[in-house]
């Protein structure tokens, strides 16, 4: 696990021909130089930035990206292991599964953030070559590093994917909101499967309601796989959790790394540091539904 710029250059190389032009949704084509360029056959260029990710957005965006700040606080919690069981079991679905008759596809992470769990799910799936969806830069930056059959590449979910028909194996999101349905049905090939991770009411419930963080609804994956009917047929569902303790560190950056960090609190920020100061500890756990679905 983890690579270097020069892996970065080759897992984009690599998938390139899958990738397509966010302007005329032409395959593109990998033209090494400095900087390295992906060109699409009517001249449209990306250049690929110095730390081996290219950006394929036509135009700006309306959605807010994650910042460095919330990037390095998802680093953190991650590298602490506490999400271990969810990338495991992320890993298990995909390799178990295995790919849809004909080349293995993509894997692709939608929303991947740092590509952590991406990168768990390519070390148990060595034929398979990934590519990490995400808007942030700052996250960009780091999944461009994160193994080197991983390819970095920045796009909107909520536009067009830049990704040609029938691309994908394999698609992940955790806790990333998903693609329209007919765009998820359109890169996925006939027998891929997309692998869904949803938080269950009682994730994190410890600090959410010593903090007051935002809520999490019942009744999620129902509500997913009824979005999704049309065009994937559910195939299996697990409940993956475990039991972590967080210290006033941790628990800091839990709520930095995601939607909490949009709704700043004086008081939550104040009860922090009192824990910091006491070196008090939470109980907690993690709590997921996996969600396995197969392409109609």
């Amino acid at each position: 696990m983890g690579g270097g710029t020069a892996d970065a250059l080759s897992a984009l190389a690599d998938v390139a021909g899958d990738l397509a032009c966010p302007v005329c949704a032409r395959p593109l084509a990998f033209v090494d130089g400095s900087p390295a360029v992906l060109l699409c056959g009517a001249g449209h260029a990306f250049d690929v930035a110095r730390q081996g990710h290219v950006v394929l957005l036509r135009g700006g965006t309306r959605l807010r990206p994650d910042t460095a700040e919330m990037v390095a606080a998802r680093e953190r919690v991650l590298s602490s292991g506490a999400y271990g069981v969810v990338s495991a079991a992320l890993a298990d679905v995909v390799a178990s599964h295995g790919p849809p008759s004909g080349p293995d596809g993509l894997v692709v992470d939608l929303g991947a953030g740092t590509g952590h769990h991406t990168a768990v799910v390519l070390d148990a799936t060595p034929t398979r070559t990934g590519v990490a969806l995400e808007l942030s830069v700052p996250a960009l930056r780091r999944a461009a590093r994160a193994h080197p059959r991983l390819a970095a590449v920045g796009a909107d979910l909520t536009r067009p994917l830049p990704l040609r028909d029938a691309s994908v194996g394999a698609a992940v999101a955790l806790f990333a909101p998903l693609p329209t349905t007919d765009e998820l049905a359109r890169v996925c090939a006939p027998g891929a499967r997309l692998v869904v991770v949803t938080p269950e009411p009682d994730h994190l419930v410890a600090l959410r309601s010593r903090l007051d963080l935002l809520d999490v609804p019942a009744g999620k994956p129902d509500r997913l796989a009824e979005r999704l009917s049309p065009g994937f047929a559910p195939v299996d569902r697990a409940h993956v959790r475990t039991e972590v303790t967080w210290s006033a560190g941790q628990a800091t950056d839990v709520v930095a790394m995601g939607p909490n960090a949009w709704h700043p609190a004086p008081a939550r920020d104040d009860l922090l540091r009192t824990w910091a100061e006491r070196g008090e500890t939470v109980d907690d756990v993690v709590a997921v539904t996996v969600s396995t679905l197969v392409r109609r």
